[in-house]
């Protein structure tokens, strides 16, 4: 008879291993700005705006975020646009509560303050008239 060993569970002496002797995890400070990005750019009413360099068009991006600080206490500034006519404080709150949500459940860290800068409004684009 044949055994195959299953290797997607942690064997017994691995769960029985004090915290300390498993080793550390540190999550780069640039993969969790780019997580608050992420999470900004799900709400709906954050839209991307056009990037501009020397005043030339280079491509959109979407939400910028800075994050600052200790893993439990993380500071995020974000620079964001909003879709116009969209409620700002509402919209707001609501990328605040989403950020703080998915930094805690990605990389177990815990914003102490999210900071957003609403750098634009953007309205929505119109269809063409035909006359």
């Amino acid at each position: 008879m044949t055994g195959t060993l299953d290797s997607t569970k942690p064997s017994v002496e691995d769960e029985r291993a004090e915290p300390a002797r498993r080793g550390k995890l540190r999550i780069d400070r640039s993969v969790l700005r780019k997580i608050a990005e992420h999470a900004a750019n799900l709400e709906p009413d954050c839209v991307p705006v056009a990037r501009r360099v020397a005043g030339i068009g280079t491509g959109k991006h979407g939400a910028t975020a800075h994050v600052t600080g200790p893993d439990r206490q993380l500071h995020v500034h974000l620079d964001l646009a909003l879709r116009y006519p969209a409620p700002v404080t509402s919209t707001v709150r609501a990328v605040r509560e989403r950020v703080g949500g998915e930094l805690e459940r990605l990389a177990g860290c815990r914003a102490a303050s999210v900071d957003v800068r609403v750098t634009a409004l953007v309205p929505q684009a119109s269809a063409p008239r035909v006359e």
